[in-house]
C-alpha cells in the first residue's frame, strides 16, 4: 500500500472501525481486525493512534461533526412548524436508511464507554453534542417558520433527542418503515404544538 498522509491513515482507519464495530460489536473491534479491515498494518495503526481508545473516542467526534454537517446543509423551506420538524426527521431518518450500520456503531459505542470508568465521560460528551444539535435544529425550524418555542430549547431539545433515539433503535431492531413514520408523525404533532407566534 502506498505511503498515506497520517490524516488520511486516521480516515481509513476510522472508517473501518465504524464498520467493524457495527458488525461485531466493541468486543470483535480489536486493533487487528480494524486493520485488516482498513487492509493496512498493524503499524500503520500505532502510526495514526496511541491505542485503540483513542480511535473509538476520535471514532464518536467524528460521527457527530458529520452529523453537524448534514444539518448545516439541511435547507427547511419554512412552512408550519409541525411540517418543518416533520421534514427534519424525515432527512434523520433517510439518513438512517442509508447507513444504519453507522447509527448501530454508536449505541454500540455509547454502551462502552458508559461500562468503561476511563471513556465514560465520552458517553456525556456524545449526549451534551447531541442536544446541542438538537438545539440548533430546533433554533432553524423556529427561524424558518418566523415562530418562537413556548419552553426553553434546551429542554425541547432533550424531548427530541430521547425521541430520535427512540426511533432509531426501534427501527434498527424491526426495520418497521410504518411504524417510524407514524413516530415520525407524533414527534411532529407534539413538537409543532410547542410552537407559538414571536
Amino acid at each position: 500500500m502506498t505511503r498515506l498522509p497520517v490524516a488520511e491513515r486516521r480516515e481509513l482507519l476510522l472508517d473501518a472501525a465504524l464498520r467493524v464495530v457495527a458488525e461485531q460489536g466493541i468486543s470483535g473491534a480489536t486493533t487487528r481486525a480494524i486493520v485488516a479491515e482498513a487492509g493496512v498494518s498493524l503499524a500503520s495503526f500505532h502510526y495514526a493512534f496511541s491505542s485503540r481508545d483513542e480511535l473509538i473516542a476520535e471514532l464518536v467526534n467524528s460521527v457527530v461533526a458529520s452529523e453537524q454537517t448534514a444539518l448545516e446543509r439541511l435547507q427547511l423551506r419554512g412552512a408550519s412548524m409541525r411540517d418543518t420538524v416533520r421534514e427534519g426527521l424525515l432527512h434523520y431518518f433517510d439518513v438512517l436508511q442509508k447507513n444504519p450500520l453507522r447509527e448501530k456503531a454508536m449505541f454500540e459505542l455509547t454502551q462502552y464507554a458508559m461500562r468503561s470508568p476511563e471513556l465514560q465521560p465520552l458517553a456525556r460528551v456524545q449526549y451534551e453534542r447531541y442536544y446541542a444539535l438538537a438545539e440548533q435544529a430546533l433554533e432553524v425550524a423556529a427561524e424558518s417558520t418566523g415562530l418562537r418555542w413556548s419552553r426553553p430549547v434546551d429542554e425541547i431539545a432533550t424531548i427530541l433527542v430521547v425521541l430520535t433515539d427512540g426511533l432509531t433503535i426501534g427501527w434498527l431492531v424491526n426495520r418497521d418503515d410504518d411504524a417510524a413514520l407514524a413516530i415520525i408523525d407524533f414527534a411532529a404533532d407534539s413538537l409543532g404544538a410547542l410552537a407559538v407566534a414571536a
